[in-house]
């Protein structure tokens, strides 16, 4: 069965076996998920999610980020679960549509603290859980988000079981049980794509509380079901509705890595306009080289092209016809979006703030785009981008990208993901030292100052 397959396959995993390349993407991600969970705490995102994890309490064993207080595994792991993506600037695997670091990382955290885990431990359980959920929303693109599931909640649990049950000490047959208890906590709903609620805030927190759960029951002699990848009620037919192909979620298991694939998000919304707020601000790019200007008074049309699996999502009803109704609708709403960097020339998180989305000026510029379906033979994350903006005097510009910056086409290095990282935490000296004990953190005998330091670094 697929679940033993894989737990196998990271009960045996070292240090040794993971590429060099592969290390080093994992520690990326590691640095880019605590910063935009710091980000979330400097700019008082997420405040649900942390405050209910500080009243769940428990024994003293790990730290959410930014907290001098610790308090149990499991609720620190949803703590910073709900931190890293209160932004919606974590990280993205394009073909499987999930933010594995989100679902991974505080798992990680939380239970690398707990157990006191060295570096190289807690970096074995990331590249493990990064890999799962990587596979895990590969194997059926799209076929969640069809359902009305938000992916990364779909395979988050099981992906954080694998991690936190490799800290714990776990063997094959309790990461097995750990995978098939996980899944039964498997969900998500779409639903806030329809209201502006920010309930898929909580899903990498459900996800990392659910996973370190699992993997505790497991230890402790639960049991799961093995068939629960493939099965006839297992993971796919129930939550996809269709069947897959087991053994594609373990091919090259070890000697290709998905997990170096990730991409890292330049934008703090959405990836799936990713593309097409690159095209646009090609275009305006190449309005000024041509002597046009860019001003929002002289445009009279927007064409954007959007990969049809991205439509629903970004493109929803309502999107360019009325102000987003909440900082996370104004993060699903293209049109609104591609408006704020025409008015802007950039998106930040100040773009999303509450008084920037009630913009009238904005608004009305969002009512000028039009947004045109273009298929592709790519997941709809790693589509092309093409935007086309006409003048008042008639006048056309044309702006293409191959596919958005940060994915694995166009990728981010260590420098441009630590001064990703800079921005979020609002730099300092405390900063710089977390990012070097960060991309040090295989060598390092305890993942402890990854925590102490982010605590200073909110404090400022």
């Amino acid at each position: 069965m697929t679940a033993r397959r894989i737990a196998s396959w990271a009960a045996g995993l070292t240090i040794d076996a993971i590429p060099e390349t592969t290390r080093r993407a994992a520690l990326r991600h590691l640095l880019d998920g605590i910063g935009n969970g710091v980000g979330a705490r400097r700019l008082d995102q997420g405040g649900p999610g942390l405050s209910v994890a500080r009243g769940l309490g428990g024994p003293a064993q790990a730290h959410p980020l930014g907290d001098a207080e610790a308090i149990s595994a499991p609720a620190a792991a949803f703590a910073n679960g709900v931190l890293m993506h209160a932004l919606d600037f974590d990280d993205t695997h394009a073909g499987a549509l999930v933010h594995p670091t989100t679902v991974v990382a505080p798992a990680v955290l939380a239970v690398a603290e707990e157990v006191d885990a060295t570096g190289a431990q807690a970096l074995i359980a990331l590249v493990a859980g990064l890999e799962t959920a990587c596979r895990l929303g590969a194997v059926a693109p799209h076929g969640f988000h069809s359902r009305g599931l938000h992916a990364t909640a779909v395979v988050g649990p099981l992906a954080g079981a694998v991690a936190a049950g490799l800290l714990y000490g776990a063997d094959a047959d309790a990461l097995t049980d750990a995978i098939g208890i996980a899944a039964s906590s498997s969900g998500g709903l779409l639903e806030f794509l329809d209201t502006g609620a920010n309930t898929k805030t909580l899903h990498p927190g459900n996800a990392g509380f659910s996973g370190v759960l699992a993997a505790r029951l497991a230890m402790a002699g639960a049991s799961g079901p093995e068939s629960v990848l493939e099965g006839r009620r297992g993971l796919y037919r129930a939550l996809a509705d269709r069947d897959i192909d087991p053994d594609a979620i373990v091919a090259d298991l070890g000697t290709r890595w998905e997990s170096a694939s990730i991409g890292i998000k330049p934008y703090p919304s959405c990836q799936l306009m990713h593309a097409s707020l690159d095209a646009v601000g090609a275009a305006l790019d190449s309005a000024r080289e041509q002597g046009l200007g860019a001003s929002p008074t002289r445009i009279t049309a927007m064409t954007v092209d959007v990969h049809p699996d991205s439509l629903d999502i970004v493109c929803g009803p309502g999107t360019g016809t009325r102000a987003p109704r909440s900082v996370y609708d104004a993060k699903f709403d293209l049109p609104w979006s591609v408006a704020a960097l025409v008015h802007d020339g950039a998106v930040t998180v100040d773009t999303y703030a509450e008084d920037s989305i009630v913009r009238p000026d904005v608004a009305a510029t969002a009512g000028l785009v039009d947004v045109v379906s273009a298929p592709d033979d790519r997941p709809a994350a790693d589509a092309a981008g093409r935007a086309v903006i006409t003048f008042d005097d008639g006048s056309r510009v044309v702006g293409e990208v191959p596919c958005s910056r940060g994915t694995s086409g166009r990728p981010m290095d260590d420098a441009a993901v630590a001064e990703k990282f800079r921005r979020n935490s609002g730099g300092g000296a405390d900063a710089d030292a977390l990012v070097e004990v960060v991309f040090g953190l295989g060598d390092a005998p305890s993942v402890r100052p990854v925590l102490s330091l982010a605590a200073a670094v909110v404090a400022g």
